[in-house]
């Protein structure tokens, strides 16, 4: 993990000043998302970033508690969120296990292209499903790199050891959905812009 963090930590600010790489899919994300959320609601984002999801979700629900483990990440989102007067989202420097968040307590759950990062989502899943309220919310979006390059896996080991990219799961969209589905969850919107690109997903811990 402290790999990572270094790794995140050192491209804070490049990353923070790229832009989307797909604004029509992302748009689309938002619209799909914000159908789902009402004004009373407490929303969790796991590995936020620098937060610009975070905000632009803000006017919808009632708080989110944003985290990641970067904390340069932390660091920019929280500048945004200020620069914006944005009060009712809290930016932390945190990994999912570190939370002490009561069991049944959220309304939704957002990971946005963390998942693959992840040495092991099923407990991330697990931890998730246990924090939502019945009829809670998990919204992902996550390269499933074993859809198109299975390969990547051979010299994900060695880019990691350079330095070049953090850790990187690969598996496929069957698998992702087995993972979400085995944990509980049943499936309640499904999309993806094209192939090779983040698949999308709510789920939904039933009522």
């Amino acid at each position: 993990m402290a790999q990572s963090n270094q790794f995140w930590d050192k491209i804070a600010e490049k990353y923070a000043k790229q832009p989307i790489a797909d604004e029509a899919a992302y748009q689309k994300k938002l619209a799909v998302t914000r159908d789902y959320f009402r004004p009373d609601m407490e929303v969790l984002e796991i590995g936020c970033g620098t937060g610009s999801t975070a905000i632009l979700h803000a006017p919808y629900v009632k708080h989110i508690r944003a985290i990641d483990f970067s904390g340069n990440m932390i660091a920019i989102a929280q500048g945004k969120a200020e620069a914006e007067h944005i009060d009712n989202v809290t930016f932390e420097q945190a990994t999912i296990e570190d939370l002490d968040i009561p069991d049944q307590s959220l309304d939704a759950v957002l990971g946005l292209s963390i998942l693959h990062l992840l040495k092991n989502k099923e407990v991330a899943i697990a931890r998730v499903y246990q924090m939502l309220k019945p009829g809670g919310l998990f919204v992902t979006s996550t390269v499933c790199l074993g859809d198109t390059m299975s390969w990547f896996k051979l010299i994900a080991p060695i880019g990691r050891f350079l330095g070049f990219f953090p850790f990187v799961a690969v598996f496929t969209t069957q698998a992702l959905e087995d993972s979400l589905t085995q944990a509980g969850f049943e499936l309640d919107y499904q999309w993806q812009p094209s192939k090779g690109k983040a698949v999308f997903i709510v789920a939904k811990k039933p009522a």
